[in-house]
């Protein structure tokens, strides 16, 4: 851990990891300091660059630059940020346990929102049947476009390995999923021992005090080109600060569709002539869209128009 010089002035540097109001920031010499911001509230995030200044034996964030991008999600209660400034976001999932089509498509409109490149991977592939279903079920995202990979991270393929490189080489990319789809293995796969480190850390910064409540960073590369940034689990995905009347622009099978309503401001949920509605089908195709998919719009429009109206 790099000593602050007593009489610094400001420096850059990068945030990799967060504790609470405490942030890992990195400098360009690719030592890292605590740092912490000034003021209340803890507005930097994993990815933003910064100024910071020392103070004591620490540093104080002073200014944060203007980000590319921002990926968060929001509920009634409250924002939750997990990082800023990506190329892309891995969207892990597994063929057990089963995952939620509607946050997976929450996850894909708020990448989508903020022109994030989503990539979808399939985990444990060595589970022939479950992984095939889940696999079948993923058709429509395939036929979307987004970019869908199997894997079977337990096994330590070479090939699996070679493969994410490829994908995430020279990108910063988060690492979004849920329990259990084995996001620390694909992360111990990349950059062995990489979280038996970071728990290291969280300890001797004082776990009851520093709880990491954020977004950890990760350098892939010695020339540190390319960064996976490994995520907090999460049970919901709100997606409060989507207009409703946005939302189709963000989900690829609607978007093509919407030019074809009669009405400019449709819904696509019960007015005449509209090129959305027309388009439903009950199975999935290269032109059309799944019923599957048209209630996760239909069931999130109400849901975000219910939102602003408080």
């Amino acid at each position: 851990m790099a000593q602050v010089p007593a009489s610094a002035q400001r420096q850059s540097g990068l945030i990799v990891a967060n504790h609470g109001r405490h942030f890992l920031v990195e400098n360009p010499a690719g030592e890292r300091l605590i740092c912490h911001s000034r003021g209340k509230k803890s507005l930097g995030v994993v990815g933003d660059r910064v100024q910071w200044q020392a103070s004591e034996d620490e540093g104080t964030i002073e200014k944060i630059e203007a980000r590319r991008n921002l990926f968060y999600r929001q509920d009634e209660v409250r924002t939750k940020s997990f990082a800023s400034n990506l190329d892309m976001v891995l969207i892990l999932l597994a063929a057990e346990p089963e995952f939620s089509s509607s946050q997976l498509s929450r996850a894909l409109i708020a990448a989508e929102e903020q022109h994030i490149t989503p990539i979808i991977a399939l985990n444990k592939r060595d589970l022939t049947e479950p992984f095939a279903r889940a696999w079948d079920w993923l058709l429509p995202y395939r036929q979307m476009g987004y970019d869908v990979l199997a894997l079977a991270l337990a096994d330590n393929s070479e090939a699996d390995r070679a493969e994410l490189l490829q994908r995430l080489s020279g990108k910063t990319t988060l690492v979004l999923g849920p329990s259990g789809a084995g996001k620390s293995t694909l992360i111990n796969c990349l950059l062995p021992g990489a979280l038996a480190a970071t728990g290291e850390l969280s300890q001797a910064l004082g776990s009851g005090k520093h709880t990491t409540t954020s977004t950890t960073w990760y350098w892939i590369d010695e020339a540190k080109t390319t960064a996976l940034l490994d995520s907090p689990g999460f049970q919901e995905f709100g997606l409060n600060h989507i207009d409703p009347a946005q939302l189709a622009a963000y989900m690829p099978d609607l978007k093509p569709h919407v030019a074809q309503c009669k009405f400019y401001n449709c819904s696509h949920l019960h007015e005449p002539g509209c090129g959305v509605m027309s388009r439903v089908k009950s199975g999935p195709g290269p032109d059309g869209i799944s019923a599957n998919r048209y209630k996760i719009y239909s069931d999130l429009y109400a849901e975000l128009k219910q939102a602003r109206r408080y």
